[in-house]
């Protein structure tokens, strides 16, 4: 390319002027607009710069616009107050001190509406200063990492000054510009911005795990950015044929796309072609979309445009927040009233994918802030914060301690689904906030500590004799919707026998005794369908510790219409795996004489147990010993 250079350089030599001359056609209170992110031309704003001291009267209320700096940003010091004022649709760390004191501004704004804004003149654009690789022999330069809104910008400024970078890849789509639509060039040579994010730590891991749970085989993915993202990709590895179709490109995205987990093979628009509108990434990024055809760039107006999304099959977008409240509120763009980013396009991906078919969305935040001493989960929003999104907005969120799906539950269930989330250390102070707030019930009971902490390692998938794949969890403090609705399923003869009563109802304080237990003297396991995608409890297993005899009494039910399938069975048998792996020496059980089927399964999985009838209610005992270990595991 560079040969080409010299080539147009002969051509159109007024286009390739002094610096002195370029920055004297731009006038007082004009509006400039700086390329994204990584793309900003930095040598063209410190030239810009160190012209504006030399002749400081030069610019008056000079107003500068971006969505979001990366790179140098000395229009927002304070020496430049008389020269400029800066205006952001993203706050950015070197900024956001600026903003905060009122010394620059900050637009909020859905990023897809951005361009319109541009295009119908309501933000009007005088100056573009861009960044593009060298010219082609056709005379083209490619915006590379930053089109987003750069393309509008640059078809209603008055004057375009580009920074041709031979280090600018040439990125396939919508990113071309011919050298006659630039009014001057500045040709000069050095490494584009690299954006590092912090280090992942093993929280971010952790949600990256969960969230690998959430995505599916041939999802088409939306990804934020940070080292939240980061983990998350990462922790996708093991996918097939995803997609991605999002308004930023990221080094794992690239990574995962040399490593054929996405090949945009299920994709039913854009075929085959990772899509994307900027890239925030290292130099192995840069090169590696340098002229490959299976990237395609495209303005932000495509990216992000609700159609556009809606119309994705399978589309999963997966974006963080700052802040969440129990009501399913959460702001990505500032800290009570501190501003801190912006909406971004986050708000454009988690409104529009809901529409698209098989769409989900998937909030993910650290459960806390500030070296764990702030939780993130908050009973309501700082007062000040944005409401970036809304109560009806957000579907999965998921955090280090596991995940809550909100979507179409009310505001206790969705309180006590984002509570069983949150830091263990904030989980009392936030059932009693919400109970002070009428938001959960005002009697629910909680168990702090240890002995309330969710053992996430007793989750197992095991298959039945009939071929049922059942999922087996132990039961959550925010389970209580789904045993209400479990034994409310129960024939009266079924609850009869469960509870060996002639009571028909199961109030919230019974429901407590199943859902919020002290997990190191007694287990509750829950059992799932892996196959019926929807979360329906078909059985449920408890045993309560004996201290004095070192063993525990057992009991559980199967759902009506899911007996005879091996669930009781195959529940009995992994309950009897745990309390062996705590060194219990049996069970034993009351169960009704006529409760047959109960005893069956009993007598099957123990035929060495010792029974007594007194009332019609056998007394069962059921030592553990060696003939039981084929069958326990």
């Amino acid at each position: 390319m560079i040969r080409y250079l010299k080539k147009w350089k002969e051509k159109y030599p007024e286009k390739f002027a002094s610096e002195e001359d370029i920055f004297r056609r731009i006038r007082r209170g004009d509006r400039i607009f700086i390329s994204t992110a990584c793309g900003e031309p930095q040598y063209l704003v410190t030239a810009l710069m160190k012209y504006v001291e030399a002749n400081p009267k030069a610019f008056a209320e000079t107003e500068v616009f971006h969505v979001w700096t990366l790179g140098v940003a000395p229009y927002a010091d304070e020496k430049f107050t008389y020269n400029f004022r800066h205006n952001s649709f993203f706050v950015g760390n070197n900024t956001r001190d600026a903003v905060n004191r009122g010394m620059a501004d900050y637009t909020p704004i859905f990023l897809s509406k951005v361009p319109g804004l541009i295009r119908t003149g309501r933000i009007p654009i005088d100056i573009a200063l861009i960044q593009t690789s060298l010219p082609d022999r056709n005379g083209y330069v490619s915006l590379g990492i930053s089109v987003d809104i750069t393309k509008q910008a640059i078809e209603k400024a008055s004057l375009v000054i580009a920074q041709a970078n031979p280090r600018m890849p040439r990125v396939h789509g919508d990113t071309f510009i011919h050298i006659d639509e630039i009014d001057y060039i500045i040709d000069h040579d050095e490494p584009l911005l690299e954006f590092d994010p912090p280090v992942e730590d093993e929280a971010a891991r952790q949600i990256g795990k969960y969230v690998s749970s959430i995505v599916r085989d041939g999802d088409t993915l939306q990804v934020g950015y940070g080292s939240m993202p980061n983990a998350i990709l990462a922790s996708l590895s093991g996918k097939k044929h995803l997609g991605i179709h999002s308004e930023l490109l990221t080094d794992t995205m690239a990574e995962l796309i040399r490593q054929g987990v996405i090949d945009n093979s299920r994709k039913n628009i854009d075929h085959g072609k990772t899509v994307a509108s900027f890239c925030m990434g290292k130099e192995a990024t840069y090169r590696f979309i340098d002229d490959n055809p299976t990237v395609d760039f495209r303005t932000i107006d495509y990216t992000n445009h609700p159609s556009v999304i809606s119309s994705i099959n399978n589309m999963t977008s997966i974006n963080a927040a700052l802040q969440l409240d129990l009501t399913g509120q959460a702001t990505a763009e500032s800290i009570g009233n501190t501003f801190f980013s912006g909406i971004g396009g986050s708000a454009d991906f988690m409104r529009a994918t809901p529409f698209a078919p098989g769409g989900k969305t998937i909030l993910v935040l650290k459960s806390t802030a500030k070296d764990d001493t702030v939780s993130r989960i908050v009973p309501f929003l700082d007062s000040g914060a944005g409401v970036t999104l809304n109560r009806g907005d957000i579907y999965y969120v998921v955090t280090e301690f596991g995940i809550a799906y909100i979507h179409g539950k009310n505001i206790r269930e969705r309180a006590m689904d984002l509570i069983a989330i949150a830091h263990p250390r904030f989980r009392p102070w936030l059932i009693e906030e919400a109970k002070e707030l009428n938001l959960i019930y005002r009697d629910q009971a909680f168990i702090p500590g240890k002995e309330g902490e969710y053992p996430e390692h007793l989750e197992s998938v095991r298959t039945t004799s009939k071929g049922v794949s059942v999922l087996f969890r132990p039961v959550k403090i925010n389970d209580e919707s789904l045993v209400k609705d479990f034994f409310y399923s129960l024939s009266d003869k079924s609850l009869q026998r469960r509870f060996m009563s002639m009571r028909k109802d199961i109030p919230h304080s019974m429901r407590q005794n199943f859902v919020v237990i002290d997990y190191t003297r007694e287990i509750v396991i829950l059992a799932f369908d892996t196959e019926e995608g929807k979360e329906e409890v078909l059985g449920i297993g408890q045993f309560i510790r004996d201290e004095e005899t070192h063993s525990a009494e057992v009991a559980f039910a199967v759902r009506d219409g899911h007996q005879n399938r091996g669930i009781g069975f195959e529940l009995l048998s992994y309950l009897t795996l745990l309390a062996k792996n705590e060194g219990l020496h049996g069970f034993t059980a009351d169960v009704l004489a006529e409760n047959r089927p109960m005893v069956h399964v009993l007598e099957k999985m123990f035929p060495g147990l010792t029974k007594t009838i007194e009332d019609g209610v056998y007394n069962l005992t059921m030592m553990f010993g060696e003939g039981n270990e084929e069958n326990a595991g």
